[in-house]
């Protein structure tokens, strides 16, 4: 059966942003469905792509739903509403394609201009860590350029799984623990301000 919606305490909404076949969509699919698909037989993503998946943290049920974006430049202005609204952003790179963490700059840019949220909670996620012998961006590199945008990062592989459920649940997390971003209004005002802004984890994690 359907869970009714009133099972849920919160929807939130997540983008997926990165290059081309930095696995963006086999993240998501990995985390949804469990599922990996070798690249050959991953479509590329035309637009957007949509999945909701559920989790509980402290025994509340969260709706999430999470939005994979395409890469290609051709669609950037087709994607760019999809921003809106959005609590967390996770930035994917390839740790064996540098060209694809230099890119990172430019999702910045796109993230800054579009994005609703002005505190919404961003993630750095280097996936195919699995691939060790063609890295060519170090942990220690990513890490450091995580801390200067003040972000959450971790390293994942899609592939092998790790760290993929984990880097979703830490995002999720950081967003409830900053409850305007998903609160109404009222609700917000109603928390004690001194308490607003204080989360159990005031610094950003940089590792996984």
């Amino acid at each position: 059966m359907a869970a009714r919606r009133d099972d849920y305490y919160a929807t939130l909404k997540i983008l997926l942003i990165g290059n081309s076949n930095v696995g963006k969509s086999s993240l998501l699919l990995r985390f949804t469905d469990d599922t990996f698909l070798p690249h050959d037989e991953v479509s590329a993503t035309i637009g957007v792509d949509f999945k909701v998946q559920d989790m509980v943290i402290d025994d509340k049920k969260y709706k999430l739903t999470i939005w994979d974006t395409a890469g290609q430049e051709r669609f950037r202005t087709l994607t760019s509403s999809y921003y809106r609204g959005a609590q967390g952003v996770i930035l994917v790179y390839d740790v064996s394609n540098r060209e694809t963490f230099k890119e990172l700059d430019n999702w910045f840019n796109e993230l800054n201009t579009y994005c609703s949220n002005k505190n919404v909670v961003k993630m750095i996620v280097g996936n195919k860590i699995d691939k060790e012998r063609e890295r060519v961006v170090t942990r220690k590199e990513a890490e450091n350029y995580a801390r200067a945008n003040g972000t959450l990062f971790v390293e994942c592989s899609v592939k092998t799984r790790f760290q993929v459920n984990e880097a979703f649940e830490e995002l999720v997390k950081k967003i409830i623990e900053t409850p305007g971003l998903w609160l109404k209004k009222e609700e917000v005002d109603r928390i004690p301000e001194r308490t607003r802004n204080v989360s159990t984890n005031t610094r950003p994690n940089y590792c996984c």
